[in-house]
């Protein structure tokens, strides 16, 4: 390899080609019944690359010398070249129909032989590449067939004339042509000529593989005889010298009777001859005579032609190796005959280059009989033998300024054969070669075509990073200042193809299974890159995407200018086409998914939410079949609460009512520096029809947890799951799935929506007060009543659901207290209320209910401790209860102002209870259930007479006289 191999590249040692390029547009021709005529080449090119769906790039590969074949590969030496031209105006579609059965004959076997010719065909072919001919006999025409459509004899002469003239382009180096009319009908069309062939129609023409096959053995024919006649000995004869084009004036005035003359004429002869020897399937005939021209261009300098031979060697001995082709699945071939027969006779590994004996060579440098050598020859180079080959060859090509494609071409051959060896590493020095091989100026069609078969090539030995930034630079390549109409579509599409070489997918899914892949910073710039495109494009849709997909997963990297940014230009974009859930299909097929926001906010946990306790449905204990499990007969099967236990880990305990109001509630965070408005945001889910209840929220910037409630309504009844939520941030509207989101706290995600209930609302002729402590009520009321004293609560209960109330049950629960109380704390009379039922949506019932607290006020110390001043004990006296109390001095330091306060909290008791409605209706009753609505009942009972002061009288001087006897 020359001192031109590098051991990498970098984007400053490739041709700076920035985003603000305009470009060449390859995107497909127009579409209709088009028509193709030979003046208008580049139109040709078009249309045939759109109607044999090959890379946009493809109709540029045999433009001109100076542009290389990037698709040629090492067994390309063995084939013959046949161009397919139109002659006049023909139908596009119906020209490529009969050029794709023309181009299926690719190989043929040629009858009382066993060798097989093979062909290449082109549609397009400059002539003055056949100047070339001679040094690489594959370069070289030597078929034409044309296609044109006559529909009268009078078209007849003119068709003719214009069939010779296309024959005269070709004419130094053309072995047959054949002209396919279609049709003309009549007497000319009804003349046998070999030549011409007659089709009434293009549907109606069964035997054009048949005559292709005849066309290539006649040019068998004549091959096979310009190969006789340059390898036979001719006695006396001089060896003419072949030239490249750019030698020939180098030649002049040269002494030809030199024996250094001579050796450069036999050992390009000699190549020459190997040409046409593995042209006309004569593998190891080839290979004996691309040895030989090696040592003899060796012997006079001869480099330019001994990278030649070398080149030949090292095809032939691919060949050879390699039986399927180098050229992948695309350009795979079947073995011929001849090589299949060659397959038994391969060395081991390690064999040289064959000797050559003098003695074997005529006079004239050329050998009629191969044989001794062929006996003589280790066979062909081995698989390591062929890449050093190419080396050397490329090598002597890079001497000559002028041989950069062949070079190049050279380069390419090589990358493929590495390729299959499995040789990556070889084969990027090969391509990185081929990076710096100067071909001129370059035009912009041709810079494109360089870069993406580059990009292919790494691509085609795993270098797929390096593959990407080539396809990119081909991308920007087409939108290059230079270029009057800018392809962008070509760009989009190349962009496109580069996003796996960058570890970039366009699924968010791809981006939230674990630790980011790749260089955010390259991901970043591609994705900018990809909106502007399509906004140039005139796809606002497209933009809007791409800008959504940047900003969820690319957050993390974003800095806080940057996310400034990039939300200022997403509302923009919206502004005009606003983003949704939709997938968009681009025009190759490429679907594009949805981009959710589920980072804008981020969401730490989940929580669906209870009813309130008054609304709350409970199911009546005690029905039939309940707790009845008719799966099994056992009362405890471990088996099945194993099977189910996915559900309990999902499901929720307790229910929803259909027709009420539930709530989820969200704990999410924003991560950018800025408020973040959320609007349009609601539940998603599946399982019940739901009616989703939207909110908007604005967060701070960075604001940390923030709670979020999102509420619905179920309009039936059965399972519901909620699945996610819906938004619309920077007029992007997405549906956000819990699986989809990371590190997601949830209790659960299933709950049970039961028959519809009714609703009553309480309301009481007191005030409401706080609620009892450790209870969960609907209401509370608190009221002051001295001992022994009596009041009613009147309790109002409407019906302000959607069914109508059938049951109503009241009971009472006195919570617990030491107190002794004596009576009914709580009474009432609910006929009145039942007499009214069934209670209609919007009516109301009322409920007296009678509070009475009496309670044992006795016992109590401090009762009487403010009574005695001095001391005395007093007994016998009724205070309250028979019993007596025995009172005790007052401790002279006591604060009287203080004690008379603990002594008047001191005598207030407290009593509570809890009032419970059950009531029923609807759907629900049917079911089972039941609803309950609870007030608390708070009363402070205080003593209804208070000693405020007790004094002794002296016991009467007169002891009473005994009375009993």
């Amino acid at each position: 390899m020359t001192s031109k191999v590098h051991a990498g590249v970098s984007s400053r040692e490739v041709p700076d080609v920035t985003a603000s390029s305009a470009a060449i547009t390859l995107a497909p021709s127009r579409e209709g019944a088009e028509t193709v005529r030979r003046t208008d080449r580049f139109a040709q090119r078009r249309v045939l690359a759109s109607v044999l769906k090959w890379s946009p790039f493809a109709e540029l590969l045999c433009a001109v010398m100076s542009v290389p074949d990037y698709m040629q590969c090492a067994e390309d030496h063995q084939t013959v070249l046949v161009v397919v031209q139109p002659v006049g105006i023909v139908p596009e579609d119906q020209f490529f129909r009969i050029y794709k059965r023309i181009s299926s004959v690719n190989q043929v076997n040629v009858r009382d032989t066993q060798r097989a010719l093979f062909i290449r065909y082109r549609h397009h072919y400059p002539p003055e590449n056949n100047d070339w001919g001679d040094f690489q006999t594959h370069r070289k025409v030597v078929g034409l067939i044309s296609v044109t459509s006559c529909t009268s004899a009078k078209e007849w002469p003119q068709t003719a004339e214009r069939f010779h003239g296309q024959k005269e382009l070709f004419g130094s180096t053309l072995y047959d042509s054949r002209l396919l009319v279609f049709g003309l009908q009549g007497d000319i069309a009804e003349q046998q000529r070999t030549d011409v062939a007659f089709y009434p129609s293009y549907d109606n023409c069964p035997d054009v593989e048949k005559r292709v096959e005849d066309f290539v053995e006649s040019i068998f024919i004549v091959l096979e005889s310009k190969r006789l006649d340059r390898a036979t000995d001719k006695s006396g004869d001089k060896i003419p010298l072949l030239c490249v084009p750019f030698e020939k004036k180098d030649f002049v005035g040269l002494d030809t009777d030199s024996r250094h003359y001579k050796k450069r004429c036999q050992g390009r002869m000699r190549k020459h001859v190997g040409d046409l020897c593995l042209q006309a399937g004569m593998l190891q005939d080839a290979l004996v005579h691309y040895h030989m021209a090696v040592e003899l261009l060796r012997s006079v300098n001869d480099f330019l032609w001994l990278g030649a031979a070398l080149e030949g060697l090292c095809s032939a001995s691919v060949i050879f190796h390699y039986p399927g082709g180098t050229a992948g699945k695309s350009g795979a071939r079947k073995p011929s005959i001849s090589a299949a027969t060659d397959t038994g006779k391969r060395h081991r590994p390690g064999a040289q280059e064959v000797l050559i004996d003098p003695g074997a060579l005529t006079t004239s440098g050329i050998s009629a009989d191969t044989s001794s050598e062929i006996g003589r020859a280790k066979n062909c180079l081995s698989q390591e033998d062929i890449i050093e080959k190419y080396k050397e060859a490329i090598s002597y090509y890079g001497k000559y300024k002028n041989a950069g494609v062949i070079e190049l071409e050279a380069c390419v051959k090589a990358v493929r054969v590495l390729a299959i060896q499995k040789r990556a590493m070889e084969a990027s020095e090969f391509l990185q070669n081929a990076v710096y091989i100067n071909l001129g100026q370059l035009s912009e069609e041709e810079k494109i075509q360089r870069y993406s078969v580059l990009s292919e090539l790494y691509e085609l030995i795993g270098f797929h990073r390096k593959s990407a930034f080539f396809k990119r630079v081909a991308a920007m390549q087409c939108v290059a200042p230079t270029i009057p109409d800018p392809g962008w579509k070509a760009c989009y599409r190349l962009l496109l193809e580069t996003l796996p070489g960058y570890s970039l997918s366009l699924d968010p899914k791809d981006f939230s299974k674990g630790t980011h892949r790749g260089w955010a910073a390259v991901q970043m710039r591609l994705l900018h890159e990809l909106v502007y495109a399509s906004r140039r494009m005139g796809n606002p849709g497209l933009s809007v995407r791409h800008l959504s997909f940047l900003l969820q997963t690319m957050l993390d990297f974003l800095s806080d200018q940057e996310k400034k940014e990039v939300t200022q230009s997403l509302e923009n974009y919206t502004s005009k086409c606003p983003g949704g859930m939709n997938i968009i299909t681009l025009p190759d097929g490429l679907k594009l998914p949805p981009v959710p926001f589920t980072k804008l906010p981020i969401v730490k946990s989940v929580s669906l939410l209870n009813l309130p306790a008054s609304l709350r449905p409970h199911k009546v204990k005690g029905l039939p079949g309940q707790g009845v499990t008719s799966a099994s007969p056992f009362i405890y099967s471990p088996i099945t609460l194993h099977s189910r236990g996915d559900d309990r880990t999902k499901k929720i305990d307790f229910q929803w009512v259909q027709g009420d109001v539930c709530e989820v509630q969200l704990m999410v965070y924003n991560p950018m520096p800025f408020e973040l408005r959320v609007e349009n945001m609601g539940l998603l889910t599946s399982g019940v029809e739901f009616e989703s209840l939207p909110a908007a929220l604005s967060l701070p910037a960075e604001s940390g947890l923030y709670p979020v409630t999102l509420v619905g309504v179920p309009r039936t009844a059965g399972n519901i799951t909620v699945n996610g939520y819906h938004t619309s941030v920077f007029g992007v509207s997405s549906d956000c799935l819990l699986d989809s989101l990371v590190g997601v706290k949830s209790s659960g995600c299933t709950v049970v929506v039961v028959p519809s209930l009714p609703r009553l609302q309480l309301s009481t002729s007191l005030p409401r007060s706080a609620r009892l402590c450790g209870e969960d009520l609907s209401s509370s009321v608190c009221l002051q009543l001295f001992n022994g004293e009596t009041q009613q609560l009147v309790i109002t209960l409407e019906n302000i659901g959607s069914e109508t109330l059938n049951t109503l049950e009241l009971s009472s629960k006195t919570l617990t207290t030491k107190e002794k109380l004596f009576g009914d704390f709580l009474s009432w009379d609910l006929q009145d209320a039942l007499s009214r039922l069934p209670l209609k949506p919007g009516q109301a019932v009322t409920v007296p209910v009678d509070i009475h607290a009496k309670l044992d006020f006795s016992g109590q110390e401090n009762l009487l401790q403010d009574l005695n001043d001095d001391g005395i004990s007093v007994t016998g006296l009724p205070i309250s209860s028979p019993l007596r109390q025995v009172l005790k001095p007052r401790p002279e330091n006591k604060q009287v102002n203080a004690d008379s306060n603990k002594s008047e909290y001191n005598h207030v008791k407290t009593l509570e209870a809890v009032l419970s409605f059950r009531y029923s209706g609807g759907l629900g009753q049917v079911e089972g259930y039941y609803r309950e609505i609870s007030l608390g009942v708070k009363v402070d009972v205080e003593p209804s007479v208070f000693f405020t002061r007790v004094s002794t009288l002296p016991a009467s001087r007169y002891p009473l006289r005994n009375q009993y006897p």
